[in-house]
């Protein structure tokens, strides 16, 4: 992790695919995908969990502020958190939206105790923290009005890519909304070493690489309105926003 002058750059983006997003995992006319096992990348946050504030403050607090932004949650509405990690996010949602129903899970059982920790602040009637694996919701259909997820499909293979979506797509009502923020593929030479990296070992980036994922919300009927690109750290993060 290199410490540099923060770097920002935004772009609005109303579904109009460039050849660039064509593929959410296409690197050099090359299909990119996670080598970490899910009980690897399980293992790796259990482990990194007690210090991922501090990464994620220096890399991704910018993108995910505007994730909430654009989430534009109202009160009283039923809120889905997947990978809520230590909770960064998930305790803004709960503040935000003290008469609505907020529910937020995660694979890793680190990271849960760290957001338990982080919520326990706030008030417990109005949220739930679970262990929840993002390829089996296990959520009511059509139950949520908005359904956020943040750097958690830059862990997946394509695959699995499809097999989330269509569980995000059964959980949100019609016409709910859908922020994500991922790790995207860099725009300079500089921000594109997290790839490099990730070529030389995906442990050394946690399993993550940059991905792209607004053409294949489009092919499982998500409506895309809005694409944005955020570097922080050098870090890529795209924020996209869509409805069912």
């Amino acid at each position: 992790m290199q410490i540099c002058a923060y770097m920002q750059k935004r772009e609005n983006m109303n579904f109009l695919l460039s050849k660039d997003t064509k593929d959410c995992c296409i690197t050099k006319n090359r299909k990119s995908k996670s080598m970490l096992p899910q009980d690897q990348v399980v293992k790796i946050y259990n482990r990194i969990a007690y210090f991922y504030d501090a990464w994620a403050y220096l890399t991704e607090s910018k993108a995910r502020k505007r994730a909430l932004e654009l989430a534009d949650i109202h009160n009283g509405q039923r809120v889905l958190e997947v990978a809520v990690g230590t909770g960064l996010a998930f305790y803004e949602i709960v503040k935000l939206n003290s008469e609505g129903v907020n529910v937020g899970i995660d694979i890793s059982a680190g990271m849960l105790k760290k957001a338990s920790l982080r919520l326990a602040a706030l008030s417990g009637d109005n949220f739930v923290l679970k262990h929840g694996d993002a390829l089996n919701i296990g959520e009511p259909p059509e139950s949520f009005d908005l359904l956020l997820n943040s750097y958690m499909f830059d862990l997946m293979s394509a695959e699995d890519m499809d097999r989330v979506l269509k569980q995000f797509r059964g959980v949100l009502k019609p016409g709910g909304k859908l922020v994500l923020v991922n790790m995207t593929k860099g725009r300079t030479l500089v921000s594109r070493t997290y790839d490099r990296l990730y070529r030389l070992s995906p442990r050394l980036m946690g399993g993550c690489r940059g991905v792209q994922l607004s053409s294949k919300l489009a092919a499982h009927g998500f409506r895309v309105v809005h694409r944005e690109y955020w570097q922080q750290l050098l870090f890529p993060s795209e924020v996209i926003l869509a409805y069912k």
